[in-house]
């Protein structure tokens, strides 16, 4: 996969996008990044890329031309997926960044000041995400947060699918709880079934845990996730179990 970030700035995203797991899948090629600052592409002698909205709205506006010009030297004829990170936008779901992990060519937009000239948007933009109900300085924070969400589900970022296909959201569920050494911690126990060595007692725990956690934390997610009928046993039981 290839990523194009479009930025004010380039600094920012570099120094988070080129740490930790997302570092290090970049480095092995497991995708390809470049950040590229919306300044160059200006022809204002000063560099400026905003100006003043045609409203008596406060504050500044990012311009078309600079943008424009971006996008046009870095795809050189080429259309990948353009995505503008913006509170209006679609709020990103586990679903949709699967869904964006099977396409080729990325081309992040980040807005700052008081946004982007809407004529550039309808011009190059395909879609609109946000990251949730509430508006920032920039739209660096959410693309970080979007390219770290899709990259660690592309092949070869972590070790295995299962990896991201037992957590919380890719199934309509949450995760089940997890436990690490020591076996006994300040009187609490790893849970037996763990220390089993049991694979199919394991899994149907596991399962069970998710079910509860998802029961308890974020209820209304059960709605959309394939439930079995030992699923749907667990959910009367414990809601049974809370109603006393």
């Amino acid at each position: 996969m290839r990523i194009d970030i479009a930025t004010l700035f380039p600094e920012m995203l570099e120094n988070y996008l080129s740490q930790s797991i997302v570092g290090r899948a970049r480095k092995n090629g497991v995708f390809s990044l470049e950040c590229h600052n919306i300044r160059d592409y200006t022809e204002d002698k000063h560099r400026r890329v905003d100006d003043t909205p045609y409203s008596e709205r406060q504050g500044m506006l990012m311009q078309c031309d600079p943008i424009y010009n971006c996008f046009r030297s870095v795809t050189e004829g080429r259309k990948p997926h353009v995505i503008y990170m913006s509170p209006q936008g679609k709020t990103l779901t586990q679903k949709r960044a699967v869904e964006l992990s099977k396409m080729d060519e990325l081309f992040i937009l980040c807005g700052h000041y008081e946004g982007v000239d809407s004529r550039v948007l309808e011009t190059i933009v395909d879609e609109e995400i946000s990251i949730g109900d509430y508006v920032l300085t920039g739209g660096e924070l959410p693309a970080m947060v979007l390219v770290d969400c899709v990259v660690r589900m592309l092949e070869g970022t972590l070790s295995q699918a299962d990896c991201y296909e037992d957590e919380s959201h890719y199934n309509s569920l949450l995760e089940y709880p997890q436990y690490t050494r020591p076996e006994v911690w300040q009187g609490m126990k790893v849970p037996g079934v763990l220390l089993s060595g049991d694979h199919a007692k394991i899994a149907a725990w596991r399962r069970e845990q998710q079910i509860i956690t998802t029961l308890k934390k974020r209820p209304e997610l059960l709605e959309k996730a394939a439930l079995t009928h030992d699923d749907l046993a667990i959910i009367h039981k414990v809601t049974d179990e809370e109603k006393g």
